[in-house]
């Protein structure tokens, strides 16, 4: 769950750290949930596991929306004609 909502604060800014930490967030929910499963009850904290996989979703999307348009930007900068 942290590293999925580090993703996201992250992500805001920069965007490409949400397209690292997105998906091992949801790589590490992913695997906790299974392991969850496999011990029928004796292992709890379902509830977190959810909230990393979901939250490594939500870093990796918002990730690769600001990554696009930081290059949108980027690339826009750099066609546009210099003045001078």
């Amino acid at each position: 769950m942290a590293v999925g909502i580090v993703g996201i604060v992250l992500a805001l800014p920069a965007g490409v750290p949400g397209l690292i930490l997105g998906p091992i967030a949801y790589f590490l929910g992913r695997s906790a949930m299974g392991r969850i499963d496999a011990s029928r009850g004796a292992v709890g904290g379902r509830g977190t596991a959810v909230t990393g996989w979901v939250t490594g979703v939500i870093a990796t999307a918002v990730g690769a929306v600001v990554t696009l348009l930081w290059l949108i930007l980027i690339f826009e900068a750099m066609s546009s004609p210099s003045s001078g």
